[in-house]
């Protein structure tokens, strides 16, 4: 069960680094396509909006791969629960405020971690 949690880890990373993508280098391009009910002429005007956004989901990665890469199994355990807990106040918060969706896409893979690294 602790490699399915590492595993589960590491995916919810790399969608953070992909939203670090999204949100910093692609928000114009990319952005328009995956948000498309924001209004057209909106991306431009939050470019450094979703830039300062997606340098916070920088964070979240970079603590949960921080968390695989430490020897100490005690404190591996505590920063994974301390990042995905942010992961997911952040997915809950982003769903009641913004969009629903992101409950789902950052708030529940982010839960599924938790739950196996709790299991573990």
């Amino acid at each position: 069960m602790k490699m399915t949690a590492e595993i589960l880890i590491g995916f919810v990373a790399i969608e953070h680094i992909y939203i670090l993508w999204l949100e910093m280098f692609a928000w114009t391009t990319q952005g328009r396509k995956t948000f498309k009910s924001f209004p057209p002429d909106l991306f431009e005007k939050t470019k450094s909006l979703a830039a300062n956004q997606g340098l916070y989901n920088g964070f979240l990665a970079a603590g949960l791969i921080w968390s695989l890469l430490i020897q100490d199994a005690a404190w591996s355990v505590n920063v994974a629960y301390f990042f995905l807990g942010c992961v997911i106040v952040a997915g809950v918060f982003g769903a009641l405020t913004a969009q629903r969706s992101i409950f789902f896409v950052q708030a529940l893979p982010a839960i599924i971690a938790l739950l196996a690294l709790l299991l573990a």
